[in-house]
């Protein structure tokens, strides 16, 4: 969020989108929307994830409040096999 509480489009949630979409579309998805796809051509395009992330405000911003491993643990790319999935209750559980 801005100063003023407007939204600011985030890096990170565009390559993360972009991601998750390379890997389903990897997997036999249909076709793409406009806006997956321009997110799968920026995670694609992008050659230093976590460069492009420590270097967007929000890591600039993370980094300036001492969270400077957090950042580079947020870019870490098939860290975990586990999915968390919501149950009946709205609770997180591996999935």
């Amino acid at each position: 969020m801005r100063p003023d509480g407007s939204l600011r489009p985030a890096l990170e949630d565009l390559l993360g989108t972009g991601a998750l979409v390379c890997d389903l579309h990897s997997h036999g998805a249909g076709p793409l929307s406009a806006q997956a796809a321009a997110a799968k051509a920026a995670y694609e395009g992008t050659a230093d994830l976590a460069r492009a992330v420590a270097s967007s405000t929000s890591g600039r911003r993370l980094a300036a409040m001492g969270f400077v491993e957090a950042v580079a643990i947020a870019t870490e790319e098939d860290a975990c096999a586990l999915v968390p999935v919501r149950d009946g209750d709205g609770a997180f559980a591996a999935g």
